[in-house]
């Protein structure tokens, strides 16, 4: 049996997430103080008493969604065994503790180096995402890129599923691209709240600011590979790894062809760690026969 241990990202929070880790497992209440001490605030009172609002800042968000999934992994102790991890979007930062890669502290550093420059790409270049549903997707990345070529940026961002693909980019862009969209048959064009166009060229100065921040942290041989968004391909040296985590940015989120590139490596039961139930919904629609389930 080969377990893949999946990690879910921004979109996965809720009021209250990893209280009752907090309150009944000592690793986890010593794992999160530590987590207040390097952000310098209290991020476990946001989780635990913090309204919806609150956690849906970027910068609150992210550390949030990190924070459960690797508090949450590191609770299950000696029967965490991933033959392989993956993780959506941010969550890739999470798999990456999980199998060794970051320390705890590296990786928490970096993901609110991300989520800062990611807020500061937004308000430099305000921009949306949308989520087209049962829709081919050739037929989506061609609209797109025909937008795109008229001057307002369009993107394919997340390949979720077989007909779940978002898109990413200018308001304009992405206003045109649901109506157009509609008109070549999807179900939905359903324009996301989100702060900005996330997996979008747009967030290239954000893209650069955390390129720096990679480059100074040390990232170690993992203990099984990571399928990385950028590629969905199994990856364990260390220097690729840094650069598809830098590329992630501007990089639509292959999400579809990584579980289905784990499934013919042998992956015979997805274990989603982390806030949620996200991830096992997609890997079912990926692949129906699959196995999969919370940690």
């Amino acid at each position: 049996m080969k377990k893949a241990y999946v990690f879910p990202g921004q979109g996965s929070q809720f009021p209250g997430m990893g209280k009752d880790l907090y309150e009944n497992n000592s690793l986890a209440k010593q794992l999160f103080e530590q987590a207040n001490e390097i952000l310098g605030f209290r991020i476990s009172d946001t989780l635990f008493a913090g309204t919806d609002e609150e956690l849906k800042q970027t910068k609150i968000t992210q550390p949030a969604v990190f924070l459960h999934s690797v508090i949450l992994a590191a609770t299950i102790g000696d029967s965490f065994q991933p033959n392989m991890v993956a993780g959506h979007s941010l969550g890739e930062f999470s798999a990456l503790v999980a199998n060794k890669t970051l320390s705890f502290e590296d990786g928490l550093k970096l993901v609110y180096n991300r989520a800062l420059a990611m807020q500061k790409a937004c308000e430099i270049n305000p921009s949306t995402m949308a989520a087209i549903l049962n829709l081919d997707d050739k037929i989506v990345e061609d609209i797109c890129a025909e937008i795109s070529h008229a001057g307002n940026i369009v993107v394919a961002a997340n390949y979720n599923c077989p007909g779940q693909l978002v898109i990413s980019g200018s308001m304009e862009g992405i206003s045109i691209a649901c109506e157009k969209l509609k008109a070549a048959g999807a179900k939905r064009a359903l324009v996301l709240p989100v702060g900005g166009a996330f997996h979008s060229p747009l967030m290239e100065p954000a893209r650069i600011e955390l390129e720096a921040a990679i480059n100074s942290t040390h990232f170690s041989s993992p203990i099984c590979p990571v399928y990385q968004n950028v590629t969905a391909n199994a990856v364990s040296a260390p220097e690729q790894i840094k650069l598809n985590l830098i590329a992630q940015l501007t990089a639509p989120v292959r999400w579809t062809q990584s579980v289905q590139q784990m499934l013919a490596d042998g992956a015979t039961q997805f274990i989603e760690v982390g806030p949620g139930k996200v991830l096992q919904g997609l890997v079912k629609k990926i692949n129906a026969s699959a196995e999969a389930m919370s940690a």
